[in-house]
């Protein structure tokens, strides 16, 4: 089974979660016997020795400089040494394009899309192969854009894409049914197959915490509450600010821990002083490596309070990290996670009371901890990357599912 896997990133070149989870299911498809070809609009120079990695450059491109967050301009450096900056849809545009040209010497069974990104070139590759195109929805616009009607541009590629699509995979009943809704895609049309963790991945702690800062306010007393995503509308930072001053009358000594980049990272330093919690806000910026790690590890708890989350991995993330959860309602993590606290991301005074709660009672803190880690201990992509094989094998028969 050859599958041309189409995606916008993988770690360590990657801005959030949607690179990690391409990451991990193609290494779970890959130990089941698919041999896959992962396409990507940048060089890297990373191995990934379960499947092939090949770039999709514009014609007459030697590189292309990626930012840090997947919707950035790419700076593309051209042969004769001219310098290009591409929006987001002239990549697309390029890609599409590149792809195409090196699908026409490639020789595989499915073609396997990652979101928006990838659509066009998929739905070329399809006109052009006629081969089964499976559209894997991570999110759609009315996610990111925080549940407003979004990016018409994008609106519609999504909605090309997956009414041609041959199959539609979403994350997460949650999307699922947003699919439905915005783009009245019949719902026997759409599996649903979340995402999950690798816990075998989750890489040891060491003993020096590098959020030294917070280290010493905790021997004071004080306890740490962190929230780990990209800076935008969707993740409801703003309504996690007006929680955690609510917090600061209930509980004092805490601290409040952002990490993460994005637009509005001006915009949560500048709310925070408004809300007069700019004392007890740190704000990193985007992270990597032990500094990302350390910061589920230094914190009393995580919170997701997401507008809209397909799926969202930084709970579970936590738990393996030894850091119990609060979790967004909306959002599909909340299907496969029980053992954590849950809210609507709209009620900021319910948010408030459970954060308090957790902070207020370490024992509350602790039990929430351990029931979480057996269900974490329990959780692999072997499930997701199973029922994969099957809609591949039953598409390249030409039998519907």
């Amino acid at each position: 089974m050859k599958i041309l896997m189409l995606g916008w990133e993988l770690p360590p070149n990657n801005s959030g979660g949607l690179g990690v989870a391409c990451y991990q299911l193609c290494k779970a498809l890959a130990s089941r016997g698919a041999d896959i070809e992962f396409i990507l609009p940048y060089s890297t120079n990373e191995q990934y020795p379960f499947m092939k990695v090949t770039h999709a450059l514009p014609l007459h491109v030697e590189q292309v400089h990626k930012a840090g967050i997947a919707y950035d301009s790419y700076k593309y450096v051209y042969k004769d040494g001219r310098i290009e900056w591409l929006d987001i849809h002239g990549q697309q545009h390029g890609y599409e394009h590149a792809v195409a040209n090196l699908a026409s010497v490639s020789q595989f069974d499915v073609i396997h899309a990652h979101d928006w990104l990838t659509f066009r070139a998929a739905l070329r590759l399809k006109e052009q192969t006629g081969k089964p195109f499976i559209a894997h929805v991570h999110s759609i616009e009315r996610d990111r854009a925080g549940g407003h009607y979004g990016n018409p541009v994008v609106r519609e590629i999504e909605y090309m894409a997956l009414l041609v699509a041959d199959r539609i995979i979403a994350v997460s009943e949650h999307t699922k049914k947003m699919i439905i809704a915005d783009y009245h895609i019949p719902a026997h049309k759409i599996s649903v197959i979340h995402n999950s963790i690798d816990t075998e991945d989750v890489a040891p702690l060491d003993d020096h915490n590098a959020y030294h800062y917070l280290t010493e306010m905790k021997a004071r007393d004080w306890k740490v509450v962190a929230t780990i995503s990209r800076l935008t509308i969707q993740k409801g930072l703003m309504n996690f600010l007006r929680a955690a001053q609510l917090v600061s009358q209930k509980a004092p000594k805490t601290m409040f821990l952002i990490v993460g980049g994005g637009e509005q990272y001006h915009e949560l330093i500048e709310e925070s002083a408004a809300l007069g919690i700019a004392d007890k806000v740190v704000l990193t910026g985007f992270q990597r490596g032990k500094n990302w790690r350390d910061a589920y590890a230094i914190a009393d708890l995580f919170v997701m309070p997401s507008i809209s989350e397909p799926f969202g991995l930084t709970p579970l993330e936590a738990v393996g990290y030894g850091t119990p959860a609060l979790i967004s309602r909306q959002s599909g993590v909340a299907e496969v996670l029980s053992n954590c606290l849950k809210v609507n991301y709209w009620d900021i005074d319910g948010m408030a009371n459970q954060i308090a709660a957790v902070v207020n009672n370490p024992a509350l803190a602790t039990e929430l901890l351990s029931n979480a880690r057996r269900e974490y201990s329990r959780l692999s992509w072997d499930d997701a990357a199973t029922s994969l094989m099957s809609v591949y094998h039953r598409h390249r028969a030409g039998v519907a599912v």
